[in-house]
């Protein structure tokens, strides 16, 4: 499988990406600026964290007009898998590829930390090596998490099963204070309709290998790879 890690002036996770991507599940990965407009025929494409644009006026606001995201588009248009995380979800949101928009966390501090993390969905490309109802402790690092949308778009999203993850505690409970920025109906990760895009606030990059004390982030990536037909190493 052929991934691109997108990067722009002020991603600091594309590394992170690459890492997991081509050295713990040996695939084959590029880096793609943010000034190109072609994705090289990749499969998959990682919007990795960061500030982009530092995020001026909204995080994710600037990139949207990036050269690179016709592409993007193009490729989620076709049902390529897009997997954007923590400033990579605001950019998708921002883009229009997800619904929603994410704003300041309602405690108006950066949040810094590994949280638990409830799987919602597994009959999905993204979620399917995990069961319902899963607590994943997954690092969050982010200022602007707290995903917003208006009632019907949130009735429709838990409908379309589109909810993949939302903020929990560590048996699997949601309340106020297992959410960490607000978010509606505690939501941390949902997907497009058609279930090709992805965005998610927590890092599951930086919980891919037991020596970061979680690898509890892996089985994203390794469902992206048994749905398009690749294998999976046995070490990871």
């Amino acid at each position: 499988m052929r991934w691109a890690v997108l990067q722009c002036p002020g991603s600091n996770c594309d590394q992170d990406a690459f890492h997991v991507l081509k050295h713990v599940l040996g695939q084959e990965v590029e880096y793609v600026w943010h000034k190109e407009t072609s994705l090289q025929g990749a499969d998959g494409i990682v919007l990795p964290g960061g500030f982009s644009y530092g995020d001026y006026l909204r995080c994710g606001a600037i990139a949207r007009f990036s050269p690179i995201m016709p592409a993007i588009k193009e490729a989620a248009a076709q049902g390529k898998t897009v997997l954007g995380i923590c400033n990579g979800f605001q950019i998708l949101c921002e883009s229009g590829l997800l619904p929603g928009v994410l704003v300041r966390n309602n405690s108006l501090h950066f949040r810094c930390e590994t949280i638990p993390v409830r799987v919602e969905q597994t009959e999905n490309r993204f979620t399917h090596r995990y069961k319902v109802g899963q607590v994943l402790h997954l690092p969050i690092a982010h200022g602007e998490g707290h995903y917003v949308a208006d009632e019907a778009t949130l009735d429709s999203l838990f409908a379309n099963k589109q909810v993949l993850f939302t903020y929990s505690d560590a048996q699997g409970g949601t309340s106020p204070g297992s959410n960490p920025n607000g978010s509606q109906r505690n939501i941390a990760g949902i997907t497009n309709r058609e279930g090709n895009v992805l965005g998610l606030m927590p890092h599951p990059e930086r919980a891919a290998e037991k020596i970061l004390g979680s690898d509890d982030g892996l089985g994203i990536f390794e469902s992206i790879l048994v749905h398009h037909g690749a294998s999976v190493p046995a070490t990871a």
